[in-house]
């Protein structure tokens, strides 16, 4: 899938319902019901500018709501945004829950900060009256929800603002599940024999998330390797030198071993639209083909807001995805190391590609030997790879995985520490062959993960800077998705 196709707004149908018994009654100052409610859409629409919108008008009579579904199917919209304008006759909306094929529903109901009439004596008053009754009608369609039923219908309540909010982190989630419909899952070529426990169901991959597999061949990535030219190898090669420090124990034909290896990976990616490159990276067919893994992250898979993941975790790999879309930003991959009672935190990270562009901290980044393979036989053994101590400040933490036909998502939120705030050292690069930082989670980190022990996980995670559970909370609804934000211990 294309970048603007992910960076695009998300798209919202409207559905906004009237009462076709009030339509035509009139006050004799300030106009009719349905002109009363024109200019109320106007208003709502105006605070809807980070959306695009689809709008098939208001809706009064049967024929509109199915003009609204009709146009919402061909538009592919992420949700659908329903309001009751006033109270109004159900038979539309009961409709709509019943034909309109599955999409997410924020279902909203706005209260106002006050009322424009005191008394309902005045003709215009009244039908003020008759257009503020937004409660009535919402009551009223709630039970319809229920009673249909439908599933993926959301429902909120508060001012204007408060509304626009809780919908602005609803449309990222919804956002997200409809690009995940469209991208492509790329796993090199097995899964990984070693971690039975990240296998997942690949149909239903597909059918209850959205992403294609594609098994990317040893074969096909040899021959990417063989193909390199000179001067694409020295241009990735020159880049990489000129923006990070050397290691001086670096051997360079190995170094130059493992720009290939990494520059394959980015043009099968390309090559075969991969949105989500699942990379097995300690299968041996990987050192016969390739002499060494990657170690490199290209920039390709930031512009293309896709990513590189290791270990042929394809759950790590989508949550990870899924963080990208959500949040933008550089996304890193890693597992949970060792627990230091003592200062209350946890070693964390992993070993393979890691995305180690973010800008502003390039200066946490060497080239470093790679120690773990360094004395083997393969033919780039100890090549180089991004070593990189992950950025500091609050981080998103979140995993994916299945169990028995459903899918948990775990979040939590941990402080990555500078070198300057680690207390077991004050040394930038602590462990070595792994992009890694030190964390101290918000919850007692003994506490947190007993409870995600119980819960049950695996042992890879996606991290992402700032709070980003609303839109997993969201996310994870609207997939019918198990949720599990770790604040506090639970009995």
């Amino acid at each position: 899938m294309q970048a603007k196709d992910k960076l695009r707004r998300p798209k919202a149908g409207l559905l906004l319902i009237a009462s076709p018994r009030f339509k035509n009654l009139s006050g004799p100052v300030r106009g009719t019901y349905g002109e009363r409610k024109d200019k109320a859409v106007k208003e709502i629409k105006a605070t809807m500018d980070f959306l695009e919108l689809v709008d098939p008008g208001i809706v009064y009579e049967r024929e509109d709501a199915q003009k609204a579904m009709d146009l919402f199917y061909s538009e592919k919209v992420d949700f659908v945004y329903a309001e009751f304008l006033s109270w109004s006759e159900d038979f539309a909306w009961i409709r709509f829950l019943r034909d309109c094929p599955p999409m997410p529903v924020f279902f909203a109901n706005v209260a106002k900060p006050r009322m424009s009439f005191e008394t309902t004596l005045d003709e215009d008053d009244f039908v003020d009256y008759l257009c503020a009754g937004t409660l009535v009608g919402s009551l009223e369609g709630s039970g319809s929800v229920r009673r249909v039923p439908r599933k993926g219908v959301h429902t909120v309540l508060g001012t204007r603002e408060e509304v626009t909010e809780k919908m602005k982190v609803y449309a990222d989630a919804a956002k997200a599940r409809s690009i995940l419909r469209h991208s492509n899952v790329g796993l090199m070529a097995n899964m990984n024999e070693a971690m039975w426990s990240t296998y997942i169901d690949n149909y239903d991959l597909f059918t209850k998330i959205g992403p294609e597999i594609h098994y990317l061949p040893y074969s096909e990535y040899g021959a990417e390797i063989d193909s390199l030219t000179d001067d694409e190898v020295k241009e990735y090669a020159d880049e990489l030198t000129s923006r990070y420090k050397m290691m001086p124990d670096v051997e360079y034909d190995k170094f130059i071993g493992c720009v290939k290896a990494t520059l394959a990976i980015k043009k099968l990616a390309r090559k075969n639209d991969i949105d989500c490159y699942v990379y097995n990276d300690i299968d041996q067919a990987t050192f016969r083909t390739a002499g060494c893994r990657a170690g490199f992250y290209p920039r390709w898979f930031n512009e293309n807001v896709s990513v590189l993941v290791p270990e042929a975790d394809i759950g790590a790999g989508l949550i990870t995805y899924i963080l990208k879309l959500l949040s933008g930003k550089n996304v890193n991959f890693i597992e949970p190391f060792h627990i230091e009672d003592d200062f209350g935190t946890f070693a964390g990270g992993h070993a393979g590609p890691n995305d180690h562009n973010d800008p502003e901290w390039q200066d946490n980044v060497v080239i470093s030997r790679d120690v773990r393979f360094a004395k083997t036989n393969w033919k780039y053994a100890g090549a180089p790879f991004a070593w990189y101590r992950f950025s500091p400040g609050m981080k998103t933490v979140a995993g994916l995985y299945e169990e028995d036909g459903r899918y948990k998502l775990i979040t939590f939120q941990a402080e990555s520490l500078s070198e300057k705030d680690t207390p077991q050292s004050t040394k930038k690069h602590l462990l070595a062959t792994y992009s890694h930082t030190i964390f101290r989670p918000v919850v007692p980190v003994k506490e947190l993960f007993e409870q995600i022990l119980k819960i049950g996980s695996t042992q890879h995670f996606a991290i992402a800077d700032g709070d980003w559970r609303p839109q997993l909370e969201a996310f994870a609804e609207i997939m019918g998705f198990e949720y599990y934000d770790i604040r506090k211990n639970r009995t």
